[in-house]
């Protein structure tokens, strides 16, 4: 798959090289859409996460769902370092189409699991 704005191992969870073959090929057509209508880079800080990883962030205390988008590759979580920047992505995901948007002080989550998407879960935007 060829991508305009990042190269697959962005995605690849921590404790497992190669594992960005995981990702959604839908979801990573959107991100990159979302990425060309941002004009700015986005830092991926988690992708795709295997599901002794994903289990492992929630031991250290971390927001990281059971049922995570990220362990059916649908997922991604952005670097933000300030509220222009927050702006710019959030409004980039919102025109690209994504439709569930986690918004933190440092990252925004964004996902293609909603059931209009064919996933299982509502659309939707929450804070952490």
């Amino acid at each position: 798959m060829k991508l305009n704005y990042f190269s697959l191992s962005e995605f690849d969870c921590p404790s497992l090289g190669g594992s960005s073959v995981n990702m959604d090929r839908d979801f990573l057509t959107k991100l990159d859409l979302a990425r060309e209508y941002a004009g700015i880079p986005f830092k991926i800080t988690s992708g795709y996460r295997t599901k002794e990883h994903n289990e492992e962030l929630r031991k250290k205390g971390y927001k990281a769902s059971a049922n995570s988008s990220h362990l059916v590759g649908k997922a991604a979580d952005i670097a933000v370092s300030s509220g222009a920047e927050r702006y710019v992505i959030l409004n980039a995901l919102i025109k690209a189409g994504f439709k569930r948007i986690g918004i933190a002080k440092t990252f925004i989550h964004c996902d293609t699991d909603s059931i209009d998407q064919g996933g299982t879960k509502p659309n939707s935007v929450w804070t952490y």
